[in-house]
């Protein structure tokens, strides 16, 4: 087993997992101490290093694409200090940094783990339920159904309709996107792709952030959801095979063209009206 101990946080290895424990030094993020121990199997891993530096070095994970609903919903957008995959190491440590990325990639190059996208969430997301008070709401999932709830300055328009309760299954997407600068950010739970889109301010299927503190927990929340939804990478389902007719279906077939034939040749059926009639039969056949 291979395992480094920092006041960022302990990781360990142990062959197939790398387990990620977040420190209880005060720098750590809150996303991070809410998000809890992260369990990566080897098989979500793209790779692994160790960047040494002047004060620190910094030992850091890279998931393969689409392994864990949380990256998935954030793409680029998490702040360092948020990024769970992340450990700040001192330098007298490096030593030990080393050696964890040298027991990690020999066991990738052992199994022969591919680097490339996944069709399939590969860590679990945050357990449930779950519920963050963020911007201007409060969001809640149970694995079924989101429930938004309104703060006291949500915008009017947004909070009169009360709260907004939206079922997973009617989901088509769900949007995260950080505040930067002077620019609020939101998450938005998408129910249909041809609605018009309004500024999430006055949108009651979004909650708006503003920049605070607790906005990176609304990360959390969308990727609980996300990791509960179809895979984006996930293949389309097959089109379902033509049935070929059963063994009855088959002689009733059989028996409509005589019965056709014989309508034909007494003249109650005109010969374009037996032609459309066989083709019809025959298709079926």
């Amino acid at each position: 087993m291979a395992e480094i101990i920092q006041k960022d946080g302990t990781w360990t290895f142990d062959g197939d997992t790398v387990r990620i424990v977040p420190g209880r030094d005060k720098g750590v993020s809150l996303l991070r101490r809410t998000l809890g121990e992260i369990a990566v199997p080897l098989g979500a891993l793209a790779g692994i290093s160790f960047e040494p530096g002047r004060k620190s070095g910094l030992l850091r994970l890279r998931l393969r694409e689409g392994a864990d609903p949380l990256l998935q919903i954030t793409g680029g957008g998490l702040d360092d200090n948020s990024y769970p995959y992340r450990l700040n190491v001192e330098n007298d440590r490096a030593g030990v940094a080393e050696y964890f990325v040298d027991e990690v990639r020999g066991a990738l190059l052992l199994e022969g783990t591919p680097d490339g996208p996944v069709d399939g969430y590969l860590l679990p997301g945050p357990p449930l339920p779950i519920t963050v008070g963020a911007g201007d709401g409060t969001a809640s999932f149970d694995g079924r159904t989101i429930r938004l709830e309104w703060t006291w300055h949500t915008d009017d328009k947004k909070s009169a309709g009360g709260p907004t309760t939206l079922a997973l299954a009617a989901l088509h997407a769900v949007e995260w996107l950080p505040a930067r600068g002077l620019e609020n950010g939101y998450v938005r739970f998408v129910t249909s792709m041809s609605a018009p889109r309004i500024p999430a301010d006055r949108d009651p299927q979004a909650v708006e952030l503003n920049g605070f503190k607790k906005d990176p927990l609304m990360a959390l929340l969308a990727s609980a959801v996300v990791a509960r939804m179809p895979h984006p990478n996930a293949p389309a389902p097959a089109e379902p095979a033509a049935l070929a007719p059963s063994g009855d279906d088959h002689d009733a077939l059989l028996r409509r063209l005589r019965e056709l034939g014989e309508l034909h040749q007494s003249g109650i059926l005109t010969d374009e009206e037996f032609s459309t009639a066989k083709q019809a039969v025959l298709k079926r056949l």
